[in-house]
């Protein structure tokens, strides 16, 4: 597995297994074959295509954004809104969506509920 520590400038592709430990300034896209463990700090939106996974432990300043045949697990915090379309969506109990949860069924404001997924 890559790791990475410290700052990037500019948008990243993760197309393989990729551990982060610090910032990005700029999206993140994660393509099939892709895995990444995020333990720092992303200030774009975080895209992930068909087959990429995604375990967020840190901090997604703008969007998430899921298209189908995808896996995210969220245990930190997303800036703005989570948006699956057909992938799996999993929301730790800590984990934070300042933003609304869209999916293709239905869209639920979780910034205004007692919901313990908040």
């Amino acid at each position: 597995m890559r790791e990475e520590r410290g700052q990037i400038v500019g948008d990243v592709v993760i197309y393989e297994p990729f551990e982060l430990w610090g910032t990005v300034a700029g999206n993140v896209k994660v393509i099939d074959g892709g895995k990444l463990y995020m333990r720092g700090a992303i200030y774009g939106d975080l895209i992930v295509e068909e087959g990429g996974r995604v375990h967020v432990y840190g901090n997604v300043a703008g969007n998430l954004i899921m298209e189908p045949k995808t896996k995210v697990i969220l245990s930190g915090v997303v800036g703005k809104n989570a948006t699956n379309t057909g992938g799996r969506l999993f929301i730790e109990r800590l984990a934070k969506v300042m933003g609304k949860v869209r999916t293709n069924d239905h869209e639920k404001n979780i910034g205004e509920t007692k919901d313990s997924r908040r």
